[in-house]
């Protein structure tokens, strides 16, 4: 009895952490939406390296959410089965964070030198 009512605290558990994914991965994409028009009607083209910096943060905090809800799910007398599954999922989203955490730092570095590459001084 007592394992079973674990077993449903982590399923809301687990529900509630996907869910706060989704939700992270839902506003980070309409807030860069919403950037990506007014960069698009301003014609500001460092606009939308702006746009993918914060959409990119989103996405590695929505995908951590994920991954939190996927170790849960396996939390509570896991097989072997769902253990393999575990260590799939964890290798493919750990993979999308490395190499998203890579493209933000490549785009950052981008944004900065284009900011302290104009001159203020030059008319």
């Amino acid at each position: 009895m007592p394992e079973e009512l674990l077993r449903q605290g982590v399923d809301w558990l687990v529900l509630l952490i996907e869910a706060a994914g989704a939700v992270v991965i839902g506003v980070g994409a309409a807030s860069a939406f919403v950037l990506f028009v007014y960069a698009v009607a301003r014609r500001d083209t460092a606009g939308f390296v702006r746009v993918r910096l914060l959409l990119g943060r989103f996405l590695a905090l929505g995908l951590e959410f994920q991954l939190a809800s996927d170790v849960l799910t396996t939390a509570v007398a896991p097989t072997f089965e769902e253990i393999g599954k575990l260590a799939a999922i964890a290798a493919i989203r750990t993979a999308l964070n490395y190499f998203l955490a890579r493209e933000i730092n490549r785009e950052r570095e981008e944004l900065e030198r284009a900011t302290t590459s104009v001159d203020p001084t030059k008319p």
